[in-house]
């Protein structure tokens, strides 16, 4: 056999993409402790813990309304399967989380969906679970997006819309809205 044949086979590795935005990230650059565009690995047996402290935190978001601990993701496999999953937790006493349409509080769990967007305050974080094999660790892939990933957010403010269906506010560089005039007055 040649050297090809006996190699073993290479174990693939469960990798969560995590791609953030914040309206405000290029301001306050609350994003800047963290390392994008580059695989981390994580010990399959710890937790990984998002927030700001960086003591207790591997994942720091350099924002003081982030709580201490804002919420952690544990990697597990399931009962009587080989399948690999992950678990998140929100460990914030005064923010909710919402993972897709579920709401978290304070230490409430949910499995992780393969892909959905979690949500606290004005944050978004896409998440997108890559299956592996690997049951000793985790890889943990962040990306950064100027783009807002819940659409919805980007919409103008509900205002009335005037009866010719146009809204000043979608025309701002026009400054006043068009006014109806009597064809009969002097201007």
């Amino acid at each position: 056999m040649t050297s090809f044949e006996e190699a073993e086979t290479e174990e693939t590795v469960t990798c969560l993409h995590m791609t953030f935005y914040h309206p405000c990230q290029k301001d306050k650059m609350m994003f800047r402790c963290l390392n994008f565009c580059k695989r981390e690995q994580v010990r399959a047996d710890e937790m990984a813990k998002f927030g700001r402290d960086s003591n207790v935190c591997h994942y720091n978001l350099m924002d003081t309304r982030v709580s201490r601990i804002q919420f952690s993701l544990q990697f597990y496999r399931k009962l009587n399967s080989s399948e690999f999953c992950f678990e998140i937790k929100n460990m914030s006493k005064k923010t909710k989380l919402l993972v897709d349409q579920t709401e978290l509080g304070y230490l409430n769990k949910t499995d992780l969906p393969w892909k959905c967007i979690i949500c606290f305050g004005d944050y978004q974080i896409l998440a997108e679970v890559q299956e592996g094999e690997s049951v000793d660790y985790f890889e943990t892939y962040l990306h950064l997006t100027e783009v807002p990933i819940l659409q919805e957010r980007c919409l103008p403010s509900l205002q009335p819309i005037p009866e010719n269906g146009i809204s000043s506010s979608l025309f701002p560089s026009q400054g006043k809205s068009p006014t109806e005039t009597d064809e009969n007055e002097s201007c």
